[in-house]
């Protein structure tokens, strides 16, 4: 019983750790294009509803600041570096697919999203 107990504390202490961890994202977009305002709305309403007072966003305007696109080899505009919890990662384009960047910055599992399919479709 014990060890059901300790098994039970450390998933909720590893719960409680992903829950407050900080996302550290940095946005490299392309001065006021169509599709850098809307990456930008896209990223700033993802962050409210699912990182709300546990993120960090950056944007960056890359004919403004070329340095730091070269830096994070920037190869496309816009996109979305997760700096932190790693490991890093790069998403392209305007982000509209909600379920892709949650998935790519760890917020859900493929698991997770495949079930909540299976149950939608039954």
């Amino acid at each position: 019983m014990s060890t059901q107990k300790n098994g039970l504390e450390q998933f909720e202490r590893a719960l409680s750790a992903r829950a407050a961890q900080v996302y550290v994202l940095r946005l490299y977009v392309g001065g006021a294009s169509p599709k850098s305002l809307e990456a930008i709305r896209n990223i700033k309403s993802l962050c409210d509803e699912n990182l709300a007072g546990r993120h960090q966003l950056e944007v960056v305007d890359i004919y403004q600041q070329p340095e730091r696109a070269a830096l994070d080899q920037v190869v496309a505009a816009p996109m979305l570096v997760k700096q932190l919890p790693l490991p890093l990662r790069r998403l392209i384009g305007t982000l509209s697919n909600t379920r892709h960047v949650l998935r790519t910055l760890g917020l859900i599992r493929a698991e997770v999203e495949r079930a909540d399919r299976g149950q939608e479709r039954g």
